[in-house]
């Protein structure tokens, strides 16, 4: 049979390469300047840009998307073409691929810092920012599959099944979750409200780390392990079963997030069955990883590369058994809202995903500049000075987890709580700054990589189109005797891509419909009315600040928590919440009930200076909320917006809203001058106390009744 010759594209590799190198300590530096800052408040600077709540999505969109994202990347366009025996389908669609996703990311950390957000985790990004991704999403997968067709290898390898899945799904996820209804250029509202936004984002967002964070790193470890290793993959039936088990069973898991909130029971159930069994395919994987390496265990004392792709694979293990452990209830009820949760992300990104991306960079380098690594010794130190970093992150955080549920939890034999929340926040410095020496420690590997990397690089002669030759594929398939039935699928992608794409959207259909026109899940209640003008205006700059970050708005029901904030929180309450604002995580306290707790005064001198109120609190000041002026400008195209997501606000109310807006201004001015505060109405503070006096209010406005309760 007659051989063709072509050519590997390395250069689209490197460049991958590059950036992975170059996000991966900005996203770490990010990381951990705002983990020094939640034990030193006085690093937020006192100017909105490097404050926690902006700088917090700014860190994990740059590890996630830039760091991970252009590792994925590296990894897939180098193996794929391997594994396709063909050069990427298009040099062109390389590039627009690696600039367009660069822009992304430029586009990100210039947005961020701002407080250009849509105010959901982990999926921030404004709607022009949106358009974008989904475009760019299109032309990887363009080039992916345009080169799986012109492949000279009949079957397709287990690695490019985790890539077509990545492909189809990130794309589902990213369109769903993204529906938004735009009133400005950078500024939109999400298209769902409440129970309803919370159940998709979480549907997103578990599944971002599913299908973003998981599912394409798998196909590397089932491509670049085998490869250094030089041994095969341990069970070609295992990776059935962990590929087709595990990208059914993630989809349903994201509920899980939602436990013992507002959220239908059914769902939150639905969320904890299949989390639960997402352990045996996870573990199937791991297994099927870490026994690829039977027989060639000796190497995993010499190879540093090895070292890091173990360890990979065990972090890979431990984030998947604990994550069903903490969908469990009892569970859940401790871990849920504390540092714990810190700790389990940590583990996944830091060892699964850093660890491999890492080993992954040190075998590339040295193969494509032809020449050894610079120092394998640097590379040794990296592994132990990384391992030790991921130690001193996780053990202090899982601590600091578990001590703050207990002081949450705790009553005094007088059935009173024993510790106000603001000495749980205390208790947690010591924590907080042994968490920033692990992220040091491991940001200092990372450091001493990219230089031994740089060093590589400049002593080796880069190979920019590698020669290769494979005989052209057979039009016709002979099928042999002993062939497994899967092999069917593995010669057909769009069929692999398109029954992928089935099994995924079945878990996401049974789970949200239901939701979205069974009106019973949703109970309203008569007395939750929109928000005014002004409130509508303070919710806005409470999203820009990222105040989501630290705060929950959600009352769980239980009697610590009904205790401390008071009525636990309904589905219905929410209903006119574009978009949610539940939160993940208690650094401060919840805010559900927190309108009409406090004056106004303590909201205004709160917000100037944290520490004049509360001396140990950590959270930043806000003061230039105390200087910039209100833009009603946007405030008639915000009213529309919301009557055309249904809010029901009275037809023409846009055209005399910011009347309404100035009455409650002036009125929330002369509350404050009789506590001697001197302000303008037209300042954002005064935006900001009319939103916070508002939240959780109405539902104390009627008592609650079988009928008005969920």
């Amino acid at each position: 049979m007659q051989l063709e010759k072509f050519s590997y594209d390395n250069k689209i590799v490197k460049m991958f390469a590059y950036a992975t190198m170059l996000w991966a300590l900005v996203g770490m530096l990010a990381g951990l300047w705002i983990a020094f800052a939640l034990a030193y408040p006085s690093l937020n600077l006192g100017i909105p840009y490097t404050s926690f709540g902006r700088l917090r999505p700014l860190h994990t969109n740059a590890v996630i998307f830039a760091f991970v994202g252009n590792g994925i990347f590296m990894g897939v366009y180098y193996s794929l073409q391997r594994l396709c025996k063909a050069r990427m389908f298009s040099d062109a669609l390389s590039k627009i691929h690696f600039w367009g996703w660069q822009l992304i990311i430029v586009s990100a950390a210039l947005t961020l810092p701002f407080g250009i957000t849509t105010g959901k985790e982990y999926a921030e990004l404004e709607w022009p920012i949106d358009i974008a991704i989904a475009l760019i999403w299109v032309v990887f997968g363009w080039n992916m599959f345009g080169t799986i067709i012109k492949r000279r290898e009949r079957h397709l390898y287990v690695a490019i099944w985790f890539y077509i899945a990545t492909f189809v799904t990130v794309a589902m996820l990213h369109i769903v979750n993204s529906f938004e209804l735009p009133i400005s250029f950078l500024k939109s509202y999400s298209w769902y409200a409440g129970v309803q936004d919370a159940l998709v984002q979480w549907w997103y967002g578990h599944n971002a780390v599913a299908f973003f964070l998981t599912t394409p790193y798998l196909g590397l470890m089932y491509y670049f392990i085998p490869k250094v290793a030089q041994r095969p993959v341990y069970s070609y039936r295992l990776s059935i079963i962990h590929f087709w088990a595990l990208i059914f069973l993630y989809i349903w898991a994201g509920p899980h997030h939602l436990l013992y909130t507002a959220l239908p029971d059914w769902a939150q159930s639905l969320g904890v069955a299949f989390s639960v069994m997402l352990i045996a395919p996870s573990w199937g994987g791991m297994i099927n990883g870490l026994l690829t390496l039977r027989g060639a265990w000796d190497k995993v004392r010499e190879d540093v590369v090895l070292k890091f792709m173990v360890v990979a694979v065990t972090a890979y293990g431990m984030a998947t058994f604990e994550g069903p452990m903490l969908s469990l209830k009892s569970v859940n009820a401790i871990a849920h809202f504390t540092d714990w949760i810190v700790a389990h992300v940590h583990v996944g990104a830091l060892g699964w995903n850093g660890f491999l991306t890492f080993g992954i960079l040190y075998w590339l380098i040295p193969k494509m500049f032809r020449t050894e690594l610079f120092s394998k010794k640097m590379a040794n130190w990296h592994f132990w000075i990384g391992t030790l970093g991921i130690v001193f992150y996780a053990v202090p955080m899982y601590w600091a987890g578990f001590e703050q549920s207990k002081m949450w939890k705790q009553f005094t034999p007088e059935g009173q709580l024993q510790y106000q929340f603001l000495e749980t926040v205390t208790y947690m410095k010591p924590f907080y700054i042994m968490r920033s020496i692990g992220g040091t420690l491991y940001l200092l590997g990372a450091i001493i990589m990219v230089y031994n990397l740089i060093k590589t690089i400049k002593a080796g002669s880069f190979l920019a189109n590698e020669e290769a030759e494979a005989p052209a594929l057979e039009k016709v398939y002979t099928k042999h005797s002993s062939d497994h039935w899967h092999r069917i699928i593995e010669r057909k992608p769009i069929q692999m891509l398109l029954v992928s794409l089935i099994v995924v959207v079945i878990g996401g259909v049974i789970e949200m419909v239901p939701t979205f026109l069974v009106q019973s899940n949703i109970p309203t209640i008569s007395s939750v009315k929109p928000y005014t003008p002004l409130e509508l205006q303070g919710r806005d700059i409470y999203i820009r600040e990222g105040c989501y970050t630290c705060h929950s708005q959600m009352v769980r029901p239980f009697r610590s928590e009904t205790a401390r904030y008071g009525e636990y929180s309904k589905a219905g309450e929410f209903v006119y919440d574009h978009p949610f604002q539940w939160g993940s995580k208690r650094t401060g306290p919840d805010l559900a009930r927190i309108g009409g707790k406090y004056p106004d005064s303590w909201h205004y001198n709160h917000m100037l200076d944290p520490r004049s109120m509360e001396q140990q609190s950590i959270m930043p000041s806000y003061e230039w909320m105390l200087d910039n002026e209100l833009d009603t400008s946007t405030t008639g195209a915000k009213i529309r917006a919301m009557i055309t997501l249904g809010v029901p606000y009275a037809n023409g109310y846009d055209k005399i809203a910011n009347q309404d807006l100035i009455n409650q201004e002036n009125s929330i001015v002369e509350g404050l001058k009789k506590d001697k505060i001197e302000t303008l109405p037209n300042k954002e503070i005064v935006a900001m106390i009319a939103y916070l006096q508002r939240i959780g209010k109405d539902i104390k406005a009627q008592p609650i009744t079988p009928t008005n309760a969920k």
